[in-house]
């Protein structure tokens, strides 16, 4: 039976009520000024210039009055300027590419693992399971320790990856932006789950022969959001001390975490997790803001440690033969979105237009006071922002949020392309997924960036930047995507048959 009435959701007429209803609302005070500026103007062109003047001579201003007048302009316009934020610019960034020596395509994958796990066929069979779904490509790179049957997760070969993937990514910044290590005022290291002693910030100290009073932080356990807490830390730092410069070097060492037993939960993570870095450069100088390629705008963080089972959704713990892996609850997605949640509901009054904020708000008091059963309005978030890097954790995360979030395709395809290429490179995926976005020439001056990540904890963090200036593909020759980026997007089927 043909249908009644139209389909008024893809009506093309309901698209433009959409539009002229948000630029109604968003624009609201300039429509209302405008007509009382025109009335103003037309009163002053009806009463004539003898009027306006004879007007202003009736005031009898003194000397006293006027310099009264501009002191207090003069004071508040000094207090304003010397209590707004200092702004922070990220000058530029370098992702670590790993070596083709390092590469595990999904067959010596599963050969390692059908030789270290030769008793134990069902988890074997389980990880095939796992890798055929992840969304993971056959170019993903895992440590040289990682490599050996059985691996060989030493401190040296863990001291070594380290060095490998922070050296090579601080190497790259240092040539991209010509910053001198004695220019580095503040040093943040963030790495969740290898801390030695001495720091990861000590070994990059003692690399670079950095100033003896540096304002250095190792950053650990704090999970894949990692990279983001270490952006806040250097914006508050930044906030204090003038005219400086901030790296930030995220990254997880795959090395000694390497998981050789038989628990599922914690075999997860063998098939996600790949060898990644980045090193990031914030500065505060006045200096910067022309080169610079974004301005940091909002970070906002959300902790639902208070949770008991948040607390233990990802959890390094031993097995029962006293192997120590990560183990990943089954909950893990449904907490995550409670997460998602509490940051949206932060950061949406921070970035929403008022159109989006004005739907919220009356669905809110509709199912408060209606009818409790309304549909809840979730907010179009492609209205605040132009681009989405949505952490690559795996599959499932990805598709949660673009499902939650009402994204599209293209939304999604930087988290999607960086995860099959690199795999979950854990805090720094958030930097391969912008990368990934200006090789493909999609950067423009004023575009608006969202960064959302999640880690163990449990937590969610956001950070929105600005665009500084249009970004040219030309700039990407050191960028890890230079050499395969015409190959992207490529189609990522549901399962891999391997």
């Amino acid at each position: 039976m043909p249908p009644i009435l139209p389909d008024f959701s893809n009506s093309v007429k309901l698209k433009y009520v959409k539009l002229g209803y948000q630029y109604l609302v968003n624009h609201f005070l300039t429509l209302a000024l405008v007509p009382i500026m025109a009335g103003i103007f037309l009163e002053v062109v009806r009463i004539g210039p003898e009027e306006v003047l004879n007007l202003w001579s009736s005031l009898h201003l003194d000397l006293v009055q006027i310099l009264c007048s501009s002191f207090l302009i003069i004071f508040i316009a000094t207090v304003y300027f010397m209590s707004k934020p200092r702004s922070i610019f990220l000058v530029d960034y370098a992702c670590y590419k790993p070596p083709v020596t390092c590469r595990v395509p999904f067959s010596t994958f599963m050969e390692h693992s059908r030789l270290i796990l030769s008793n134990n066929p069902k988890s074997v069979e389980f990880q095939m399971r796992i890798l055929e779904r992840s969304g993971l490509g056959e170019e993903t790179c895992l440590p040289p320790a990682i490599h050996y049957i059985p691996p060989q997760p030493t401190m040296e070969a863990a001291r070594g990856e380290a060095e490998l993937v922070i050296f090579s990514a601080m190497d790259s910044l240092f040539e991209k932006t010509g910053l001198k290590p004695k220019d580095i005022d503040i040093l943040i290291v963030n790495c969740s789950l290898f801390s030695p002693t001495p720091s990861l910030s000590a070994m990059v100290i003692n690399k670079y022969k950095l100033r003896s009073n540096i304002r250095s932080f190792n950053l650990s356990g704090m999970g894949c959001s990692a990279g983001l807490i270490s952006i806040d830390l250097a914006r508050d730092l930044l906030q204090v001390h003038p005219n400086s410069n901030a790296v930030v070097v995220s990254t997880e060492i795959i090395t000694p975490n390497y998981y050789q037993g038989k628990e599922r939960a914690m075999l997860l993570p063998n098939c996600l997790f790949r060898m990644g870095g980045a090193a990031i450069l914030l500065s505060n100088r006045r200096s910067e803001s022309r080169r610079a390629k974004y301005r940091l705008v909002h970070v906002v963080r959300t902790h639902k440690g208070a949770d008991d089972k948040a607390f233990r959704c990802v959890f390094e713990e031993e097995d029962r033969e006293g192997k120590v892996g990560i183990s990943l609850q089954k909950d893990l997605m449904a907490i995550a979105g409670e997460a998602l949640k509490s940051n949206i509901t932060t950061i949406g009054p921070l970035v929403l237009p008022a159109s989006e904020q004005l739907l919220f708000l009356l669905t809110l008091i509709g199912r408060k006071l209606v009818n409790p059963k309304w549909k809840p309005y979730i907010p179009d978030f492609k209205q605040a922002f132009e681009h989405f890097c949505i952490h690559a954790g795996g599959r499932a995360v990805i598709d949660e949020l673009q499902k939650n979030l009402q994204l599209s395709a293209e939304h999604c395809e930087a988290s999607r392309m960086t995860l099959h290429r690199f795999g979950n490179t854990s805090s720094s995926s958030l930097w391969y997924e912008l990368g990934y976005i200006e090789a493909k020439g999609r950067m423009r001056k004023g575009d608006r960036v969202w960064q959302i990540a999640f880690g163990s904890g449990f937590k969610c963090n956001s950070a929105v930047w600005k665009c500084n200036r249009t970004i040219k593909t030309a700039e990407n020759d050191g960028s890890p995507w230079a050499d395969c980026i015409e190959r992207y997007p490529v189609h990522i089927p549901e399962v891999v048959k391997l």
